[in-house]
């Protein structure tokens, strides 16, 4: 299970003064001294958080990888194509939405023609693909037909659910993910994820990458950012035999 680290709100803290603190290339560096495997980005059209400079500047200085995620109709699908990141991450992008508010709308045609461009693109380049999709079977189906390397699961709607109904999806993401290696697609997930509820996603043997931001972040708050990511890499390191065959589990002491 590979851990990524999504800092773009380390950049949220900057942009908040218009300063050049918190640098969010120092917070990759401490990232990757506390476990992760890779570095995520996203630049959004509007750079509301993440520069262009951060990352030219991530490209240079990332030892692990960089996941550069992107809407698929804008000018920033140059750069990636420039930089030529281990992974772009094609995502939906609305200005109005605070977070991205779901996978991306596949069934569109208008939409699958632009992603089978932005994909033809960055394979060219050399860029592995992975797309951000609700967890559902036709997402997977559209997936392999635009030949996307990987899928990123939606894990929202779990993240946000409560009891029973927590389950119920954690059983969906289960049953997709399982599905989408069997199609051939690598498997990666994010959205949502904590501290508290990333185990029973993490012992999903088909998930082979989380992407996680904001939960780190906000913990590094408190404990530094190093610590906070080494312990969500420890929880992913132990997340196999910290459930029961219904995903049942106890969170640790100080969470």
């Amino acid at each position: 299970m590979r851990l990524f680290v999504n800092i773009d709100h380390v950049a949220t803290v900057r942009q908040a003064r218009r300063t050049d603190e918190p640098d969010p290339v120092r917070g990759a560096v401490l990232a990757e001294l506390g476990g992760a495997h890779g570095i995520t980005v996203h630049l959004r059209d509007d750079r509301r958080h993440i520069q262009d400079r951060d990352v030219r500047l991530l490209m240079e200085t990332v030892r692990t990888g960089v996941n550069l995620e992107l809407a698929a109709g804008s000018e920033i699908l140059d750069l990636a194509c420039e930089l030529r990141p281990i992974e772009s991450t094609l995502v939906p992008e609305k200005r109005e939405e605070v977070t991205t508010e779901g996978g991306l709308d596949l069934g569109n045609e208008e939409n699958r023609e632009a992603l089978s461009v932005a994909l033809n693109r960055l394979k060219t380049a050399g860029v592995r693909t992975s797309l951000f999709v609700d967890p559902t079977p036709e997402a997977l189906e559209y997936s392999v037909e635009l030949g996307a390397d990987a899928v990123e699961l939606h894990t929202g709607e779990y993240a946000n659910a409560r009891g029973e109904d927590r389950g119920r999806e954690l059983v969906r993401l289960a049953a997709i993910a399982k599905m989408g290696r069997d199609m051939g697609l690598a498997v990666h997930a994010g959205h949502g994820l904590t501290y508290e509820n990333v185990i029973p996603v993490a012992a999903i043997p088909e998930i082979e990458e989380l992407n996680i931001g904001h939960s780190i972040i906000s913990r590094a708050i408190f404990v530094g950012l190093e610590r906070a990511v080494r312990e969500m890499a420890d929880l992913l390191r132990q997340a196999p035999q910290m459930v029961d065959g219904a995903g049942v589990w106890i969170p640790p002491m100080g969470f």
